[in-house]
């Protein structure tokens, strides 16, 4: 039976679905971009600063579902500019342990929701 996952310290969903679902022993986040959760506006700007916002709200999904980060097996990143792929990959880097780095996919999109930089999905395991 699929849960509902509702996490206060990251930005409450901008449209029809949900921040995260669980169902098993997996969690499917949807996608988090750079939003601060306090004012519910985007206040980062560049993309080391907005890719820091990101993964700070992917970590609240994250704990909310009782998870963190080691868990993660699968993430998809998405970029306005690939020219922002090694900045990115500073920041998004920090937040995985060398042994317990995910699979993921990182695309180039031509605009994302609030026309931020940035936007990162992950899939963790829960049991």
């Amino acid at each position: 039976m699929a849960r509902k996952i509702e996490a206060d310290k990251a930005p409450a969903a901008i449209g029809p679905y949900s921040q995260a679902i669980a169902i098993d022993k997996f969690l499917f986040a949807s996608g988090q971009i750079p939003i601060n959760p306090e004012t519910g506006k985007v206040e980062a700007e560049g993309i080391k600063a907005q890719a820091e916002q990101v993964m700070k709200n992917v970590g609240a999904v994250l704990n909310a579902a009782g998870t963190t980060y080691g868990n993660v097996v699968k993430t998809t990143c998405y970029l306005t500019d690939m020219a922002d792929f090694d900045a990115f990959n500073e920041v998004y880097g920090g937040y995985f342990i060398e042994n317990e780095k995910p699979a993921r996919s990182c695309v180039a999109v031509r605009q994302l929701p609030k026309n931020v930089l940035c936007e990162v999905e992950v899939i963790a395991y829960l049991g």
